[in-house]
């Protein structure tokens, strides 16, 4: 039996680079997975923060998306232009309620997100909303959230300005990490290169050593948020 799979990101890249392996594995078995990305990944880099401005880039990063996505099988796929890390200046009632629509009218079981303690303003804004829009109800169908890791943001948070990143729940992607890759090399314009930690160098040399925290060749980490067994 299929499960509905929700991935819930802040930015273009981030749910390859936090469970893209993940990903791969779950459509390779039949889940209808689903990935929403809530801000727009663009506008903070540069002086201007008019999207208008910046509608080339937008639409080069849309489209490395779709790419992205077309590489580990995912068909839906939805990207929405909320202010990139400026989001903490938003309600946050108003991005819950952005993910209750989606939590609402999929219905999934197994949802991704980010964890709570990234250097990134915007992903601490995802997971509480995620968190809330996601609350046991009666009626509620999410039996299991992820917290995944991004690269360049959960490493780079100092010790005891949030909480650390100690994950308990792996995923084995050796099979999946060779189309972990080849989906980053759709985000050219957001890799880095090597000794840069969002280099395709670091990424790799992560999954293998997640892989060694527990025996297999490669693997994705995630704090586990939480996991009802019916």
């Amino acid at each position: 039996m299929s499960d509905v799979v929700m991935v819930i990101a802040a930015h273009p890249d981030d749910e390859v680079l936090g469970c893209g392996g993940a990903i791969a594995k779950h459509v390779a078995r039949g889940d209808d997975v689903h990935v929403v990305i809530l801000a727009e990944g663009i506008t903070s880099r540069e002086k201007c923060r008019n999207r208008s401005a910046h509608e080339d880039e937008l639409s080069e990063l849309a489209k490395s998306a779709r790419q992205a996505h077309d590489v580990l099988g995912v068909k839906h796929l939805t990207l929405h232009d909320l202010p990139d890390n400026r989001m903490d200046g938003m309600e946050l009632l108003d991005v819950v309620k952005i993910v209750e629509g989606y939590v609402s009218g999929l219905r999934p079981r197994i949802v991704y997100t980010h964890w709570i303690g990234d250097v990134n303003v915007d992903h601490g804004v995802i997971h509480r909303a995620v968190v809330t829009a996601c609350r046991s109800m009666p009626g509620s169908t999410v039996e299991r959230i992820l917290y995944f890791e991004v690269v360049s943001s959960t490493e780079w948070q100092t010790p005891g300005s949030a909480p650390a990143f100690v994950p308990q729940w792996y995923i084995d992607i050796t099979n999946e990490l060779a189309l972990k890759l080849k989906a980053l090399g759709a985000y050219a314009s957001e890799m880095r290169d090597w000794p840069h930690s969002r280099s395709l160098k670091a990424i790799e040399h992560l999954a293998h050593l997640r892989g060694a925290n527990i025996g297999c060749d490669a693997a994705e980490a995630f704090v586990l948020g939480r996991n009802i067994e019916r």
